[in-house]
Protein backbone atom coordinates (compact mmCIF):
# COMPACT_ATOMS: atom_id res chain seq x y z
CA UNK A 1 0.00 0.00 0.00
CA UNK A 2 2.85 2.39 0.82
CA UNK A 3 4.40 1.71 -2.58
CA UNK A 4 1.05 2.35 -4.28
CA UNK A 5 0.51 5.62 -2.38
CA UNK A 6 4.05 6.91 -2.97
CA UNK A 7 5.63 5.14 -5.97
CA UNK A 8 8.86 7.11 -5.60
CA UNK A 9 9.72 5.05 -2.50
CA UNK A 10 11.66 1.83 -2.66
CA UNK A 11 10.27 -0.20 0.24
CA UNK A 12 12.72 -2.77 1.56
CA UNK A 13 11.33 -5.64 3.61
CA UNK A 14 11.81 -9.31 4.41
CA UNK A 15 8.96 -10.69 6.48
CA UNK A 16 10.91 -13.87 7.24
CA UNK A 17 13.22 -11.76 9.43
CA UNK A 18 10.45 -10.14 11.48
CA UNK A 19 9.14 -11.39 14.81
CA UNK A 20 5.69 -12.91 14.07
CA UNK A 21 2.74 -10.67 14.94
CA UNK A 22 0.38 -12.01 17.61
CA UNK A 23 -2.52 -9.68 16.85
CA UNK A 24 -3.32 -6.64 14.67
CA UNK A 25 -0.77 -3.85 15.00
CA UNK A 26 1.61 -5.99 17.08
CA UNK A 27 4.62 -3.94 16.07
CA UNK A 28 7.21 -5.59 18.39
CA UNK A 29 6.04 -9.10 17.51
CA UNK A 30 6.29 -12.26 19.57
CA UNK A 31 8.95 -11.78 22.29
CA UNK A 32 9.54 -15.55 22.38
CA UNK A 33 10.69 -15.53 18.77
CA UNK A 34 14.48 -15.38 18.52
CA UNK A 35 16.46 -14.79 15.34
CA UNK A 36 19.49 -16.92 14.59
CA UNK A 37 22.77 -14.99 14.51
CA UNK A 38 22.65 -15.13 10.70
CA UNK A 39 19.08 -13.83 10.65
CA UNK A 40 19.95 -11.00 13.06
CA UNK A 41 22.90 -10.01 10.89
CA UNK A 42 20.66 -9.97 7.82
CA UNK A 43 17.98 -7.99 9.67
CA UNK A 44 20.47 -5.38 10.88
CA UNK A 45 21.95 -5.06 7.39
CA UNK A 46 18.48 -4.55 5.92
CA UNK A 47 17.62 -1.88 8.50
CA UNK A 48 20.97 -0.12 8.00
CA UNK A 49 20.46 0.08 4.22
CA UNK A 50 17.55 2.52 4.49
CA UNK A 51 17.30 6.30 4.31
CA UNK A 52 14.00 6.15 6.23
CA UNK A 53 12.58 3.74 8.81
CA UNK A 54 8.88 2.91 9.10
CA UNK A 55 8.90 1.97 12.78
CA UNK A 56 11.67 1.54 15.30
CA UNK A 57 13.33 -1.86 14.70
CA UNK A 58 11.62 -4.38 17.00
CA UNK A 59 10.26 -1.33 18.89
CA UNK A 60 13.54 -1.50 20.80
CA UNK A 61 15.42 1.62 21.91
CA UNK A 62 18.77 -0.16 21.80
CA UNK A 63 18.10 -1.29 18.23
CA UNK A 64 17.29 2.29 17.27
CA UNK A 65 20.52 3.55 18.84
CA UNK A 66 22.50 0.85 17.04
CA UNK A 67 21.18 1.68 13.56
CA UNK A 68 21.45 5.45 14.06
CA UNK A 69 25.13 5.00 14.91
CA UNK A 70 25.67 2.57 12.02
CA UNK A 71 23.86 4.49 9.28
CA UNK A 72 24.89 8.11 8.61
CA UNK A 73 22.47 8.16 5.63
CA UNK A 74 19.40 7.75 7.85
CA UNK A 75 17.20 10.84 7.55
CA UNK A 76 13.82 10.09 9.12
CA UNK A 77 12.32 7.60 11.56
CA UNK A 78 8.57 7.24 12.02
CA UNK A 79 7.51 5.59 15.26
CA UNK A 80 4.34 3.53 15.03
CA UNK A 81 3.33 4.67 18.51
CA UNK A 82 1.48 7.94 19.02
CA UNK A 83 3.71 8.51 22.07
CA UNK A 84 6.85 7.58 20.18
CA UNK A 85 8.79 10.47 21.66
CA UNK A 86 9.33 8.36 24.77
CA UNK A 87 10.84 5.59 22.63
CA UNK A 88 13.22 8.07 21.00
CA UNK A 89 14.19 9.45 24.40
CA UNK A 90 14.91 5.92 25.67
CA UNK A 91 17.47 5.44 22.89
CA UNK A 92 19.64 8.16 24.53
CA UNK A 93 20.91 9.40 21.18
CA UNK A 94 23.64 12.04 21.04
CA UNK A 95 22.39 15.57 20.40
CA UNK A 96 24.11 15.59 17.01
CA UNK A 97 22.01 12.60 15.91
CA UNK A 98 18.83 14.09 17.32
CA UNK A 99 19.53 17.24 15.31
CA UNK A 100 20.35 15.49 12.02
CA UNK A 101 17.32 13.16 12.07
CA UNK A 102 13.60 13.84 11.94
CA UNK A 103 11.42 11.67 14.15
CA UNK A 104 7.67 11.54 13.66
CA UNK A 105 4.86 9.64 15.38
CA UNK A 106 1.42 8.29 14.58
CA UNK A 107 -0.18 10.94 16.80
CA UNK A 108 -3.79 11.50 15.81
CA UNK A 109 -4.22 8.13 14.11
CA UNK A 110 -5.61 6.65 17.32
CA UNK A 111 -7.81 9.64 18.14
CA UNK A 112 -11.14 8.10 17.17
CA UNK A 113 -10.86 4.81 19.12
CA UNK A 114 -9.41 6.54 22.18
CA UNK A 115 -12.12 9.20 22.13
CA UNK A 116 -14.74 6.45 22.04
CA UNK A 117 -13.17 4.86 25.12
CA UNK A 118 -13.20 8.25 26.87
CA UNK A 119 -16.92 8.61 26.12
CA UNK A 120 -17.51 5.05 27.30
CA UNK A 121 -15.64 5.69 30.57
CA UNK A 122 -17.52 8.91 31.30
CA UNK A 123 -20.82 7.21 30.51
CA UNK A 124 -19.87 4.30 32.76
CA UNK A 125 -19.32 6.72 35.61
CA UNK A 126 -22.37 8.84 34.81
CA UNK A 127 -24.68 5.83 34.64
CA UNK A 128 -23.24 4.09 37.69
CA UNK A 129 -21.85 1.00 35.97
CA UNK A 130 -20.19 -0.40 39.13
CA UNK A 131 -23.47 -0.13 41.05
CA UNK A 132 -25.44 -1.70 38.24
CA UNK A 133 -23.04 -4.65 37.99
CA UNK A 134 -22.95 -5.16 41.77
CA UNK A 135 -26.75 -5.15 41.99
CA UNK A 136 -27.00 -7.52 39.05
CA UNK A 137 -24.53 -9.98 40.60
CA UNK A 138 -26.43 -9.95 43.92
CA UNK A 139 -29.85 -10.01 42.22
CA UNK A 140 -30.75 -6.78 44.01
CA UNK A 141 -33.62 -4.66 42.69
CA UNK A 142 -33.12 -1.35 44.52
CA UNK A 143 -35.28 1.73 44.65
CA UNK A 144 -34.93 3.79 41.50
CA UNK A 145 -32.01 6.21 41.52
CA UNK A 146 -30.97 9.12 39.33
CA UNK A 147 -28.20 8.81 36.79
CA UNK A 148 -26.18 11.72 35.38
CA UNK A 149 -26.91 12.97 31.88
CA UNK A 150 -24.06 13.83 29.52
CA UNK A 151 -25.95 16.83 28.14
CA UNK A 152 -26.08 18.31 31.64
CA UNK A 153 -22.36 17.82 32.30
CA UNK A 154 -19.27 19.95 31.84
CA UNK A 155 -16.35 17.88 30.55
CA UNK A 156 -12.76 19.10 30.79
CA UNK A 157 -10.41 17.68 28.17
CA UNK A 158 -6.84 18.01 29.45
CA UNK A 159 -4.83 18.29 26.24
CA UNK A 160 -6.33 19.37 22.92
CA UNK A 161 -4.00 17.56 20.54
CA UNK A 162 -5.21 14.96 18.07
CA UNK A 163 -6.81 12.72 20.70
CA UNK A 164 -8.17 15.61 22.72
CA UNK A 165 -9.76 17.23 19.67
CA UNK A 166 -11.55 13.96 18.86
CA UNK A 167 -12.75 13.69 22.46
CA UNK A 168 -14.03 17.26 22.37
CA UNK A 169 -15.92 16.60 19.13
CA UNK A 170 -17.70 13.57 20.52
CA UNK A 171 -18.64 15.07 23.88
CA UNK A 172 -19.88 18.19 22.12
CA UNK A 173 -22.04 16.03 19.84
CA UNK A 174 -23.59 14.43 22.94
CA UNK A 175 -24.56 17.85 24.26
CA UNK A 176 -21.92 18.33 26.95
CA UNK A 177 -20.37 21.68 27.76
CA UNK A 178 -16.74 21.06 26.72
CA UNK A 179 -13.75 22.83 28.22
CA UNK A 180 -10.17 22.14 27.15
CA UNK A 181 -6.72 23.03 28.38
CA UNK A 182 -4.47 24.81 25.93
CA UNK A 183 -0.95 26.17 25.67
CA UNK A 184 -1.43 27.79 22.27
CA UNK A 185 -4.79 29.44 22.91
CA UNK A 186 -5.94 28.37 19.43
CA UNK A 187 -9.67 27.54 19.16
CA UNK A 188 -10.67 23.88 18.71
CA UNK A 189 -13.96 22.73 17.20
CA UNK A 190 -16.43 21.63 19.83
CA UNK A 191 -14.62 23.33 22.72
CA UNK A 192 -16.76 25.95 24.46
CA UNK A 193 -14.06 27.32 26.76
CA UNK A 194 -10.28 27.25 26.56
CA UNK A 195 -8.47 26.85 29.88
CA UNK A 196 -4.82 27.93 30.29
CA UNK A 197 -2.90 25.18 32.06
CA UNK A 198 -2.06 27.64 34.84
CA UNK A 199 -5.79 27.75 35.61
CA UNK A 200 -6.21 23.98 35.82
CA UNK A 201 -6.82 23.88 39.57
CA UNK A 202 -9.57 26.48 39.32
CA UNK A 203 -11.15 24.68 36.37
CA UNK A 204 -11.38 21.21 37.93
CA UNK A 205 -13.52 22.63 40.74
CA UNK A 206 -16.23 23.39 38.18
CA UNK A 207 -16.40 20.31 35.93
CA UNK A 208 -18.16 16.97 36.15
CA UNK A 209 -15.63 14.89 34.22
CA UNK A 210 -11.90 15.12 33.46
CA UNK A 211 -10.58 13.48 30.30
CA UNK A 212 -6.77 13.21 30.21
CA UNK A 213 -5.16 12.90 26.75
CA UNK A 214 -1.65 14.28 27.34
CA UNK A 215 1.61 12.57 26.36
CA UNK A 216 4.08 11.49 29.01
CA UNK A 217 6.83 14.10 29.38
CA UNK A 218 8.79 15.65 32.22
CA UNK A 219 6.37 18.59 32.09
CA UNK A 220 3.21 16.44 32.27
CA UNK A 221 4.47 13.99 34.92
CA UNK A 222 1.85 13.85 37.71
CA UNK A 223 0.15 16.95 36.34
CA UNK A 224 -3.04 15.44 37.72
CA UNK A 225 -1.63 15.14 41.21
CA UNK A 226 -2.62 15.84 44.78
CA UNK A 227 -3.14 19.58 44.32
CA UNK A 228 -5.45 19.10 41.36
CA UNK A 229 -7.33 16.15 42.86
CA UNK A 230 -7.80 18.04 46.13
CA UNK A 231 -9.52 20.82 44.20
CA UNK A 232 -11.96 18.74 42.11
CA UNK A 233 -15.70 19.05 42.29
CA UNK A 234 -16.83 16.17 44.54
CA UNK A 235 -18.14 13.25 42.48
CA UNK A 236 -16.02 14.00 39.40
CA UNK A 237 -15.40 11.26 36.83
CA UNK A 238 -11.81 10.76 35.60
CA UNK A 239 -10.57 8.93 32.53
CA UNK A 240 -7.08 8.71 31.06
CA UNK A 241 -6.40 7.86 27.40
CA UNK A 242 -3.07 9.71 27.20
CA UNK A 243 -0.13 8.39 29.22
CA UNK A 244 -0.29 6.84 32.66
CA UNK A 245 2.41 9.06 34.14
CA UNK A 246 0.20 12.15 33.81
CA UNK A 247 -1.91 10.98 36.78
CA UNK A 248 -0.45 10.37 40.22
CA UNK A 249 -2.09 7.01 40.93
CA UNK A 250 -1.50 7.22 44.68
CA UNK A 251 -3.27 10.58 44.81
CA UNK A 252 -6.04 9.23 42.57
CA UNK A 253 -6.63 6.28 44.91
CA UNK A 254 -6.92 8.63 47.88
CA UNK A 255 -9.42 10.76 45.95
CA UNK A 256 -11.41 7.65 45.05
CA UNK A 257 -11.44 6.47 48.66
CA UNK A 258 -12.83 9.74 49.98
CA UNK A 259 -15.22 9.95 46.99
CA UNK A 260 -13.91 13.20 45.58
CA UNK A 261 -13.55 11.05 42.46
CA UNK A 262 -16.68 8.99 41.90
CA UNK A 263 -15.30 6.80 39.12
CA UNK A 264 -12.10 6.32 37.12
CA UNK A 265 -11.88 4.60 33.75
CA UNK A 266 -8.21 4.08 32.90
CA UNK A 267 -6.64 2.71 29.72
CA UNK A 268 -3.07 3.66 30.72
CA UNK A 269 -1.06 3.36 33.92
CA UNK A 270 2.16 4.57 35.50
CA UNK A 271 3.58 1.04 35.28
CA UNK A 272 2.52 -1.34 32.53
CA UNK A 273 1.53 -4.10 32.87
CA UNK A 274 -0.27 -2.90 35.99
CA UNK A 275 1.36 -4.45 39.06
CA UNK A 276 -0.56 -7.36 40.57
CA UNK A 277 -0.47 -5.59 43.93
CA UNK A 278 -2.00 -2.35 42.65
CA UNK A 279 -5.23 -1.44 44.50
CA UNK A 280 -6.60 -0.20 41.17
CA UNK A 281 -7.32 -3.81 40.17
CA UNK A 282 -9.86 -4.32 42.93
CA UNK A 283 -11.17 -0.83 43.61
CA UNK A 284 -14.97 -0.96 43.28
CA UNK A 285 -15.14 2.29 41.30
CA UNK A 286 -12.26 1.79 38.88
CA UNK A 287 -12.41 0.32 35.39
CA UNK A 288 -9.06 -1.12 34.26
CA UNK A 289 -8.39 -1.39 30.52
CA UNK A 290 -5.00 -2.93 29.61
CA UNK A 291 -3.82 -0.15 27.28
CA UNK A 292 -5.95 -1.65 24.55
CA UNK A 293 -8.48 1.07 23.74
CA UNK A 294 -6.60 2.23 20.64
CA UNK A 295 -6.19 -1.24 19.15
CA UNK A 296 -8.01 -1.63 15.85
CA UNK A 297 -7.72 -3.94 12.87
CA UNK A 298 -7.47 -0.74 10.82
CA UNK A 299 -4.58 0.66 12.88
CA UNK A 300 -1.83 -0.71 10.65
CA UNK A 301 -3.48 0.73 7.54
CA UNK A 302 -4.04 4.13 9.15
CA UNK A 303 -0.42 4.34 10.31
CA UNK A 304 0.90 3.18 6.95
CA UNK A 305 -1.17 5.86 5.23
CA UNK A 306 0.26 8.47 7.61
CA UNK A 307 3.76 7.25 6.76
CA UNK A 308 3.07 7.46 3.01
CA UNK A 309 1.63 10.97 3.36
CA UNK A 310 4.73 12.11 5.23
CA UNK A 311 6.99 10.35 2.70
CA UNK A 312 5.38 12.44 -0.02
CA UNK A 313 6.04 15.56 2.05
CA UNK A 314 9.67 14.56 2.54
CA UNK A 315 10.23 13.91 -1.15
CA UNK A 316 8.54 17.17 -2.09
CA UNK A 317 10.60 19.15 0.41
CA UNK A 318 7.65 20.03 2.64
CA UNK A 319 7.57 19.91 6.47
CA UNK A 320 6.53 16.59 8.02
CA UNK A 321 3.58 16.25 10.38
CA UNK A 322 3.58 14.90 13.96
CA UNK A 323 7.28 15.70 14.43
CA UNK A 324 8.82 14.76 17.78
CA UNK A 325 10.17 17.60 19.89
CA UNK A 326 13.62 16.21 20.76
CA UNK A 327 13.95 18.43 23.81
CA UNK A 328 10.70 17.48 25.57
CA UNK A 329 10.27 14.21 23.55
CA UNK A 330 6.61 14.38 22.66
Amino acid sequence: MIEDLEPRLEVIRDHSLEHPARWPADWPGDPDHVRTPQQQQAFDAMVDSADVLFGIPDVDADALARTVAANPRLRWVMTTAAGGGAQVKAAELPRADLDRLVFTTSAGVHGGPLAEFAVFAVLAGAKGLPRLLADQRSRTWPDRWEMQQIDEMTVLVVGLGGIGAECARRFHALGAQVWGTTRSGQPVDGVDRLIPLDDLIDAVAQVDAIVVTLPGTAQTHHLIGRDVLAAVKPGVIVTNVGRGTVIDESALLDALDDERVAFAGLDVFEQEPLDDASPLWTHPRVLVSPHTAALSSKEEERIARRFAENATRLLDGRPLTAVVDTVEFY
